[in-house]
């Protein structure tokens, strides 16, 4: 049951979700569990599933019941999912998404119906802050674990032309405002430090033939060419560069969206000598903890470390729920909206695996650290390839 808002029930202004006693919380999960990016999405609802077995799968002695919709990584995707989860006034919150071209569409829906959202997984810097100032994307009520990669392009920029001696790059993204994000950050930086961006070019996502931008790569006689694209672009356009003689002296790099396992196996020794940029990952004891616990779980080995964040994530979020109810004598809990954005918004030093984190007016609540990692055995995985840092990138 959600309240009107009229004051004998509700004085939040966003109104509240009233839970009888013995009622399940319903906790909205919208998530990428299709396509090639279904892997970072299992991650995210598995992150969250860690979490919720922390609190004996209950609130506040309410049990949980997740709403799961999936997105398939497509913005209209994000949208209809969202709005499905907001047609049911029994929702008190969202866990989401885990594509920031999603989120961006997901976003918002939620805060047009007073939901508040958080996401392990979205780093798009469009979604929460640019340069200290609101994005062109942010709404109120979202939140997010994972780094704003605002300073992922820059961190790969920096490698390239202080480390690698790099001085003109060449660009290439899919128009999504995550690939695009990255390249520009990527882009602007570059330039800053004096490098020259000999081209900028896009592709379009299904995309298959890579041959024609690549030619135009090897025309602008780049040294170095940074795609953050997702599977299967990504690999085509890795697989097409290693076939084209005129491409064998430029330095290939990508980002986290291909640090994974199934795009080593796809492209196999096709990725040596590659660079990728991606957020540092935790590490410690409460690291190896929850480690345990996903392979005591899942009965397998972590495919990546992005199950974190939606670890944290979910734990900020149940951390919020926990002081913006209120429980009545009759056992109802009571959950005013506004109150659960509020709550969220104060999120200090919360016990992140990796550390304390805090949570600022945009909605970041991660530390932007980023590593360059190289492959040089893809053989090795993911694990060979998160071990092999060859840069840090911490601009705070």
């Amino acid at each position: 049951m959600v309240s009107n808002g009229k004051p004998q029930n509700c004085t939040d202004v966003l109104g509240c979700v009233e839970i009888p006693a013995g009622g399940a919380l319903r906790l909205g999960v919208i998530q990428a569990l299709t396509g090639k990016v279904a892997p970072l999405g299992l991650e995210q609802l598995r992150g969250l599933e860690l979490a919720l077995d922390d609190h004996g799968g209950k609130v506040l002695g309410h049990s949980v019941e997740l709403v799961i919709e999936d997105t398939g990584c497509r913005p209209e995707g994000g949208a209809n999912a969202a709005l499905r989860i907001v047609s049911d006034p029994a929702v008190a919150a969202i866990f989401g998404t885990t594509c920031s071209g999603d989120a961006a569409a997901a976003a918002q829906v939620m805060t047009e119906a007073g939901l508040s959202m958080i996401s392990g997984n979205n780093s798009a810097p469009f979604l929460t802050s640019i340069g200290g100032q609101r994005a062109p994307k942010w709404q109120p009520g979202y939140f997010r674990t994972a780094s704003n990669e605002e300073h992922s392009g820059p961190a790969a920029a920096r490698f390239a032309y202080e480390v690698l001696g790099v001085r003109g790059a060449a660009m290439i993204h899919d128009g999504d405002i995550y690939t695009r994000g990255l390249a520009e950050g990527f882009r602007t930086e570059f330039e800053r430090l004096g490098g020259r961006t000999v081209l900028f070019a896009a592709v379009d996502k299904g995309d298959a033939d890579m041959r024609p931008v690549l030619e135009a790569v090897a025309a602008s006689k780049a040294e170095l060419l940074f795609f953050p694209l997702f599977q299967p672009e990504g690999n085509y356009v890795l697989l097409a560069a290693r076939s084209m003689p005129e491409m064998a002296g430029v330095t290939l790099m990508s980002d986290g969206s291909l640090i994974e396992n199934t795009f080593i196996e796809a492209v196999g020794d096709a990725s040596k000598g590659m660079y990728f940029v991606g957020p540092t990952p935790p590490t410690g004891p409460a690291l190896d903890i929850l480690r345990a616990r996903y392979r005591e779980k899942y009965h397998m080995e972590p495919p990546t470390d992005y199950y974190t964040s939606a670890y944290d994530a979910a734990g900020i979020l149940f951390a919020a729920l926990e002081r913006a109810a209120v429980q009545r004598k009759n056992g109802q809990l009571v959950i005013g909206r506004q109150a659960l954005r509020e709550a969220l918004a104060a999120t200090a030093k919360y016990p992140g695996v990796g550390g304390a984190l805090q949570c600022d007016a945009f909605g970041d609540c991660a530390e932007p650290r980023f590593n360059v990692l190289r492959m040089d055995d893809p053989a090795k995985g993911v694990a060979g390839l998160t071990a092999n840092v060859v840069y840090t990138y911490a601009p705070r």
